[in-house]
């Protein structure tokens, strides 16, 4: 019997070494997330030279490209924080422009490494789709816009009137359920992409147009008379959006969240474009000397240089300084942070320690 004890035990031992061997187990080991290759999306990014970033590439504020073919935004200054991270360079990010109904197979396909593409986080997203979310980079919620003159003022006045909504969002879900709940009788408007529902609300084909408020204030900046339309104040949802990987693939995700972690610590510890390289040089205080790489292994240990927080305040900056010249003081929009202040501040922006 203790033979055969022993036996057991040794097959156990001899199983748990080959699966700490498994892909995930180590920083920047294999992964089936990468296009069925066996390797980590990590390990193809760096091999590759650059990264590829999903965005929408038509909301002012979080991913536009202007004429000349330049990208700005919230959502793409997480692509060159990332790419920051791995390159030194946040220019080495190639896009994709996708709609709602292409982003997730563009991920599961490889045609993409991450997006970072106003996607909400939910349940059946984060479980069935297959996608893993890194922390949420912008708290928003799904509201309504109308035209001044309409006499809107709730959703109980679309009453046998048509809301446009992009296809494939959880805007589409969400405005049936507050409709159903309020017992209102109306019809959807649907879009396979933004720009042509955008452009039907604007010929008076619907009365109302549903996003997340962030896009709908973006949106109207571009509309021909942007002051003849207002946005309800009436929250349908919550929309956490943030950066999205594919699932089972922790050496990637781990970046990829943890580059987004390092906006958030950086602004906590005061650490701006303007200061890193000094603050690197001068502190002797060990929380920063760890976040920048001055003294530990954490970024090894993930399998990035040592000084991949570093690379990112020194190109990118921290969250405070990506949201104001994108969406606050120093944008068009001059949009208040609310929830999207720190922790510190009454916000709901959280680091956990880079230790």
């Amino acid at each position: 019997m203790r033979k055969w004890s022993f036996v057991l035990l040794a097959s156990c031992l001899s199983a748990l070494s080959l699966t700490a061997c498994e892909p995930g187990g180590s920083p920047g080991s294999d992964g089936p997330a990468a296009g069925g290759t066996g390797q980590s999306r990590l390990n193809v990014v760096k091999n590759r030279g650059f990264l590829i970033c999903g965005v929408d590439g038509g909301i002012p504020g979080f991913s536009f490209v202007d004429e000349s073919g330049e990208y700005s935004g919230l959502d793409v200054d997480v692509c060159k924080a990332v790419a920051a991270a791995l390159f030194d360079d946040p220019n080495a990010v190639q896009y994709r422009n996708l709609d709602s109904t292409e982003r997730f197979e563009a991920m599961r396909s490889g045609e993409v490494d991450m997006l970072s593409r106003n996607t909400t986080w939910t349940l059946s997203r984060d479980t069935s789709v297959g996608i893993e979310f890194a922390p949420t980079t912008f708290y928003d919620g799904q509201g309504m816009m109308v035209r001044a003159d309409s006499g809107i003022t709730s959703l109980e006045d679309f009453q046998d009137l048509a809301v446009c909504v992009e296809a494939g969002t959880t805007t589409e879900l969400n405005l049936t359920d507050n409709m159903r709940e309020r017992g209102v009788t109306f019809e959807t408007v649907t879009f396979q992409q933004a720009d042509p529902a955008y452009a039907a609300y604007a010929e008076g084909r619907c009365e109302g147009m549903t996003s997340d408020k962030s896009q709908l204030l973006a949106r109207r900046s571009t509309l021909p008379n942007p002051n003849d339309h207002i946005i309800l104040d009436v929250t349908m949802s919550k929309e956490p959006l943030g950066p999205v990987t594919l699932n089972n693939d922790s050496a990637w995700f781990d970046t990829v969240k943890w580059v987004t972690f390092a906006l958030f610590e950086a602004e906590e510890l005061g650490i701006t474009q303007a200061n890193v390289e000094q603050i690197a040089q001068t502190s002797e205080n060990p929380t920063i000397r760890r976040f920048l790489g001055v003294e530990g292994d954490l970024g090894t240990g993930m399998g990035l240089t040592n000084d991949f927080a570093a690379r990112v305040i020194k190109h990118v900056g921290n969250y405070a300084e990506v949201y104001d010249r994108n969406l606050g003081t120093g944008s068009q929009f001059n949009l208040p942070r609310n929830e999207n202040e720190l922790w510190t501040n009454g916000g709901l922006l959280f680091s956990p320690p880079f230790r």
